[in-house]
């Protein structure tokens, strides 16, 4: 059955759909001996050509999995000298790992990836609404009148940003800690939020994506596959 050239590229996990398109409107795809355009379908025998290379359409089994981030690696696959989260990930052939979102360089916990793009965008597109959960040091004791400033929501940079629910924990003379939910996945939200009341975040995990939580025996820097339930969970 003929299928849509975008579709079959990003099924064989070489990227997302909408990268694939990029590259076809760039002039970089050929189908056989011409040029491709979008539109153009694909059927058994065809050739696919990018930058001149073949690739294989043999869809790649659909992969998720789950990944302790240590602190100290870059959510990018150029270092520049540091380690990356990539570099701890298994090997894969004829596809790539595709991020579902980013931690900072300073924060651990979970992150998700996958070999195939459309999956991965279906689950962390926006209109989704993944909640995101957080465990985080703070240096002071904020109040409950704090609180309920970061539960309202604070405009930052021209971001509305708000956690949906906070939890304090555990108090020390210098720190409180606090558990919090936050749906969205703005670069460095937490932090944001609590900076922007005059707190400073000393320590923070992520714990949980949707309905995946981090394994308590899943040690940083190590991963495990997610099961085809907990992957249809996502796409509910």
């Amino acid at each position: 059955m003929a299928v849509r050239l975008q579709k079959a590229v990003a099924d064989a996990g070489i990227c997302s759909r909408r990268k694939a398109e990029l590259l076809i409107e760039s002039g970089r795809v050929f189908l056989n001996d011409k040029k491709a355009r979008l539109g153009d379908k694909v059927e058994a025998g065809d050739k696919i050509f990018i930058d001149g290379k073949e690739i294989k359409l043999t869809p790649s089994k659909k992969r998720l999995i789950i990944y302790h981030k240590p602190l100290g690696e870059i959510c990018s696959k150029s270092g520049y000298g540091k380690p990356t989260v990539f570099d701890n990930l298994p090997i894969l052939k004829n596809s790539r790992w595709v991020a579902l979102g980013r931690l900072d360089i300073n924060t651990s916990g979970l992150l998700l990836f996958s070999n195939d793009g459309v999956l991965a965008n279906k689950i962390i597109h926006p209109k989704k609404q993944v909640e995101r959960e957080y465990l985080a040091r703070i240096r002071g004791k904020p109040t409950e009148e704090d609180l309920e400033k970061l539960l309202k929501g604070i405009k930052i940079e021209g971001d509305f940003l708000k956690f949906t629910d906070v939890v304090r924990g555990r108090t020390t003379k210098s720190h409180t800690w606090f558990a919090m939910v936050i749906m969205e996945g703005k670069n460095r939200a937490v932090r944001k939020l609590w900076n922007s009341l005059g707190f400073e975040v000393s320590r923070l995990k992520r714990t949980r994506l949707g309905h995946i939580f981090l394994p308590a025996d899943l040690s940083p820097g190590k991963f495990r596959d997610l099961e085809d339930k907990e992957i249809k969970e996502f796409l509910k």
